[in-house]
């Protein structure tokens, strides 16, 4: 039983790396096409640009201090995946907007285009994968998450806000708003 349950733990733990991995290369698609990107990462890429360090350093610190915020508001929404994300994700988002930008210099509109479908394709598979591996939430979807358990609140009207609010902070930083 002992060996079922650890083999079950490190499936789980394969897919929630896999699925943050093609989740991290979607973000850099998304980003490389200039169409935009989720509330989040508009706030992240705005943010990031008052920090002289690397995008994944930077999201790896901005990550943390959102973990200890939850952490410190409802435990029960960590998990492994929360963790493993924390570490992972900002680097392959990093690295992928790097490769994109090796092999496509300079992006037509139809490039730019194929860019964001295919970052919706891998964003749709990647997330599947890591939701599958149920290992906690993400640090961003936490925080709506406890604000709506702990005010009452629906989720919705809280997700709906945190996204305004990150797309605004963004947007003021200079990012793109996009489809």
């Amino acid at each position: 039983m002992i060996g079922q349950i650890s083999r079950d733990l490190r499936k789980r733990i394969l897919l929630s790396v896999i699925g943050l991995g093609i989740t991290g290369f979607s973000v850099g698609f998304f980003h490389y096409s200039r169409f935009g990107m989720d509330p989040f990462q508009v706030f992240s890429h705005g943010i990031w640009t008052f920090f002289p360090l690397s995008f994944g350093t930077f999201y790896a610190i901005m990550n943390t201090l959102m973990l200890i915020i939850v952490w410190l508001a409802d435990r029960r929404k960590i998990g492994m995946g929360t963790v493993i994300s924390i570490f992972l994700l900002g680097f392959v988002i990093q690295f992928s907007s790097s490769l994109l930008a090796m092999m496509i210099p300079d992006p037509d509109f139809f490039q730019r285009l194929g860019l964001l479908i295919t970052g919706i394709v891998l964003m749709c598979f990647g997330s599947s994968l890591y939701y599958n591996a149920n290992l906690g939430v993400s640090n961003y979807d936490a925080v709506s998450i406890v604000i709506s358990e702990k005010s009452k609140l629906p989720f919705g009207l809280c997700r709906l806000t945190s996204d305004l609010i990150c797309t605004f902070i963004g947007f003021q930083c200079g990012v793109i708003i996009g489809i």
